[in-house]
């Protein structure tokens, strides 16, 4: 079982940018894809990006397209979610999640991943 840690989360004025760090545990961490999702007060939680395990397919929600981009390094077992031109509404606790079996259809979907980081809140002010 992968075990996951996020990291990078904070307080940032509108415009600004952070980076969010996901490290895995387990050997078998390029095996599983990747998925960052939030989820802000009140709201279920939506799909922002994921990554497939040998980085070439990568797939954002329409809402970051343009301002974020997730990358990782399997050597160091980490994922990466760079965030620019942040606005108040992607104020949300952030989670990465691994998937083994990934298909394409339901990479947006949390239910097909199999577990998940404890979240790290990111909060932009206006």
């Amino acid at each position: 079982q992968v075990q996951l840690v996020e990291s990078g989360g904070g307080l940032v004025q509108a415009g600004g940018s952070l980076r969010l760090s996901c490290a895995a545990s387990g050997r078998i961490f390029s095996r599983y894809a990747v998925g960052w999702f939030r989820q802000a007060p009140g709201k279920e939680r939506e799909f922002v990006a994921a990554i497939t395990r040998n980085g070439l397919n990568i797939y954002y929600a329409d809402s970051v397209k343009g301002r974020f981009t997730i990358s990782r390094d399997n050597a160091k077992n980490t994922v990466s979610l760079e965030m620019n031109s942040l606005k108040p509404e992607d104020t949300a606790v952030y989670y990465c999640a691994v998937d083994l079996d990934v298909v394409p259809s339901r990479i947006s979907i949390p239910a097909a991943y199999d577990a998940w980081g404890q979240g790290t809140q990111v909060t932009v002010s206006s």
